[in-house]
């Protein structure tokens, strides 16, 4: 029997940029998993608290132009079709139902606070964390946290980085796919 191993690869994606491409495509590269699952989040629950997030429904559909041609990669509603705040150990639980192994894939500057997470313990004992390198954050896995790094050059990339920019500038292919311009310039109108 093969062996089915997921990398859960989670977030906002308001919008999804070359640094999470580059992340997904590294974690690909690893050849760790049979898929590597993008989640899009349906209620960021503490991203809400701090200010606007666009509808789920634009997110998902940003997400799915910006990982469309990578080959291992499926995007998931599974977050957004759930009802209340999205936590990763529900998208787990969800997927351990499904496949044998779920690794969890973050970036370095989230691995601090992994017990602050909902159902920190639970989550830490059916997951692996696969840590994905970010410009000035050492990787320190939390005490009793199995992880790895997944190796690739960091990218000094962020989503809030994007949004601060004007949506109707000329390079926004700099940062953002081609495919997600539309879709984000559309949810800024």
């Amino acid at each position: 029997m093969t062996l089915r191993r997921v990398g859960l690869f989670g977030g906002t994606f308001d919008p999804p940029h070359f640094g999470h491409v580059a992340a997904v495509r590294a974690a690909v590269r690893t050849h760790r998993f049979n898929v590597v699952e993008v989640a899009v989040a349906g209620d960021p629950y503490q991203k809400v608290a701090r200010g606007y997030v666009r509808p789920a429904a634009v997110r998902l559909a940003m997400a799915r132009a910006a990982f469309a041609e990578i080959d291992h990669v499926v995007v998931s509603d599974r977050e957004v079709r759930r009802r209340g705040p999205s936590y990763t150990v529900d998208s787990v639980r969800e997927l351990l139902a499904e496949v044998d192994e779920v690794d969890l894939l973050i970036g370095a500057d989230l691995v601090e606070g992994l017990d602050e997470w909902h159902e920190a313990g639970q989550l830490r004992a059916m997951v692996r964390v696969g840590v994905v390198p970010r410009p000035g954050a050492r990787p320190q896995l939390p005490g009793g946290w199995v992880g790895y790094e997944i190796p690739m050059d960091p990218v000094d990339l962020s989503s809030s980085f994007v949004r601060s920019l004007t949506p109707d500038r000329d390079d926004l292919e700099v940062y953002i796919p081609t495919a997600v311009i539309p879709l984000y310039q559309a949810s800024n109108g």
